[in-house]
């Protein structure tokens, strides 16, 4: 009778140990999925002063301070696209590098497929010319 009652708190004592290293493993997994989320969203933003980086490569102040402000808004529960939304909001359109297609950026995204047209009806026409 004596051995079980020893043992009982020991089981209670490895419960509590088992569910506390369960809970940090959790809090451990979500901030590195934040950390990989801030990751992908500060490499498809450019830096305003280095301009020639990303924010993810830059160490500039401002960069800084748009992976903090990144940080806490994905901690606030924001998806990706409201905060790449709310940045273009407030810096303007050049801060994305991919853009994506809109009004203001039809003619750059058809401007390849424009050239390689007009490139592959001056060649055809050259061929045609000398049959």
């Amino acid at each position: 009778m004596f051995l079980k009652s020893k043992k009982l708190p020991i089981i209670k004592i490895l419960i509590i140990f088992i569910l506390i290293s369960i809970n940090f493993k959790n809090v451990a997994l979500s901030s590195t999925f934040s950390e990989e989320q801030t990751i992908n969203i500060t490499k498809n933003l450019r830096c305003l002063i280095c301009q020639g980086q990303t924010i993810h490569e830059s160490n500039s102040d401002f960069a800084e301070s748009i992976k903090k402000y990144i940080k806490s808004e994905l901690e606030n529960g924001k998806t990706n696209e409201e905060i790449f939304s709310l940045l273009v909001k407030k810096y303007g359109q050049w801060i994305v590098y991919d853009p994506g297609i809109s009004r203001n950026t039809l003619l750059l995204w058809s401007l390849p497929l424009l050239l390689f047209l007009i490139g592959g009806a001056i060649i055809a026409k050259k061929i045609f010319r000398k049959i």
